[in-house]
């Protein structure tokens, strides 16, 4: 690994680094560069025990032979020498892999639209700083309370080129904080992601995790079975990112595993519920363009409730004799095109406002451990975490222990009941994240409960 410093390498030199490798004597080239940098501090017991730093640089060669044989190869270093052994690599694979029939050609020079999603003051982040962060947050903590998190500042850089003169660049970052505070018998979170550190406010974060733990103290037993709950923005985004994951690619509607496959027009949800796929918007940690080159788009997934499309890149949309939505991942794949930028649109109700208007049901600030019960249905099974509280008459009553959730997501939003007047960003994907509002959902069904 040959980067050093820290700070970003910019288009024009990483058209340089791309250049050698475009001359290669191959049908076509797609070059894709990745450069990321960024801190990473932890603390736990209340204080600070990890302190990291990460640089990487990918450069990814996918060169084509005879029509529609492909090989990729990568290197992580800057040298002209690896980049082209990294080129001749991915040539020679291609001449002796088996010709692909559904390659769809590379992208054709175009233009992406403008988005700012760079801020440098992130990128430049000491560890000063967020140490700084931490410091803020566990000065709320409780006497006999515990803190455990992190604080995170990271910045990325993508080129996508090929031989036929397309060129795109893109800097993205963004900053996370997770506050976690415990006592003997309970734990509360509050987790923020942000494009920008400076958005983030860590005193606010952990109050909202120390009111948490404090109002989970002496958890009582509650039993499995179906409730009226009002979801935090994370458990909200849970539900929606499995759905990005299960249903709302083209590859998995084309084949019919999708809960979305023929069910295009047809209400699937509550009108109260949208979801777009939105790398463009102003607060979402998206590239205006995929891995493939071709410019991203705002997609309708889900509009009031109706099923209207899923994303698409360039083999699947050849199929059906479409455009690609700029939903590509890096090519060639073989997972399809995937929603890396979800978005569920807010509704009219304050967080508060659905704990008020709901006589007896639960209060789930996230969930843990997910998973796939029934693909087609979109059935899930997960747990309750850090901080579950009882509602009765509005009004939270005490923490109830942790209870196992198996809930098909598609019936959940279908009984919807309200949804927050703001969202938040949760991400555990590939450069982007889901951004959800609260949700009031009637009848979800818990399966099992716990001890603790």
């Amino acid at each position: 690994m040959t980067v050093k410093g820290g700070g970003p390498l910019g288009e024009e030199r990483m058209r340089e680094i791309a250049a050698g490798a475009l001359k290669a004597k191959a049908d076509a080239v797609h070059v894709l560069i990745f450069h990321s940098w960024g801190g990473l501090t932890r603390f736990a017991s209340s204080q600070i025990h990890q302190n990291t730093w990460r640089e990487d640089l990918e450069i990814r060669v996918m060169a084509v032979a005879d029509g529609a044989r492909i090989g990729v190869a990568a290197t992580h270093s800057l040298d002209p020498a690896a980049v082209a052994k990294a080129t001749e690599d991915a040539l020679a694979v291609a001449r002796v892999s088996p010709p692909n029939p559904e390659f769809p050609g590379l992208a054709p020079p175009a233009s992406a639209p403008a988005k700012s999603g760079f801020d440098a003051a992130t990128a430049s982040t000491s560890p000063a700083e967020r140490a700084d962060y931490v410091a803020r947050a566990l000065a709320e903590f409780q006497a006999d309370m515990t803190g455990a998190g992190y604080v995170e500042s990271v910045a990325d850089e993508v080129l996508v080129t090929n031989s036929l003169g397309l060129s795109m660049f893109g800097a993205t970052t963004h900053a996370g904080l997770s506050v976690m505070a415990m006592t003997g018998d309970s734990s509360g979170v509050a987790e923020i992601i942000e494009p920008r550190l400076s958005a983030i406010d860590p005193v606010a974060i952990a109050q909202r995790a120390v009111s948490k733990a404090d109002r989970g103290r002496n958890p009582q037993p509650i039993d499995a079975g179906r409730y009226t709950v009002v979801l935090e923005p994370a458990a909200s985004s849970t539900l929606m990112q499995f759905m990005g994951y299960l249903g709302f690619g083209a590859k998995a509607f084309l084949e019919e595993r999708s809960f979305m496959s023929g069910k295009i027009g047809e209400r699937l949800c509550s009108d109260l519920i949208t979801i777009v796929d939105d790398p463009l918007g102003a607060e979402s940690l998206g590239l205006p363009f995929d891995f493939e080159g071709t410019p991203a788009q705002r997609v309708t997934l889900i509009d009031r409730g109706t099923a209207r499309d899923v994303v698409w890149d360039r083999t699947t949309a050849q199929k059906v004799k479409r455009d690609s939505t700029g939903h590509g991942l890096p090519p060639p794949n073989s997972s399809g095109p995937f929603p890396l930028n979800l978005r569920m649109e807010p509704g009219s109700s304050s967080l508060d406002e659905l704990i008020a208007s709901t006589e007896r049901g639960l209060l789930i600030t996230r969930f843990h451990y997910s998973n796939v019960v029934n693909e087609k249905e979109a059935v899930l099974t997960g747990m309750t975490r850090d901080g579950t509280f009882l509602i009765e008459n509005g009004t939270l009553k005490h923490g109830v222990n942790n209870l196992r959730y198996t809930q098909n997501a598609i019936e959940a939003l279908s009984n919807v009941e309200g949804v927050g007047d703001s969202t938040e960003i949760s991400s555990e994907l590939f450069f982007g994240g889901s951004r959800a509002p609260a949700l009031k959902i009637h009848d979800f069904n818990f399966s099992s409960a716990t001890t603790h």
